[in-house]
């Protein structure tokens, strides 16, 4: 049984936001735009890009 991943890339910056979403951002492994990362699809991973949709484009990968 393969392990769903999400592919996530920063598409927009975070000056002018709270500290809080640059910390999220930050905890994704993300901090500049067009920065892409694979992360497990776990509800942890999940909460944080509720967070900040406005922020990320999100793929799901197998």
């Amino acid at each position: 049984m393969e392990k769903k991943q999400l592919k996530i890339t920063q598409i927009k910056s975070t000056i002018g936001y709270r500290k809080q979403t640059q910390q999220v951002i930050e905890s994704l492994g993300l901090g500049k735009i067009r920065k892409t990362v694979v992360l497990p699809d776990n509800p942890a991973v999940r909460g944080m890009i509720a967070k900040i949709p406005h922020l990320l484009h999100v793929e799901e990968v197998s």
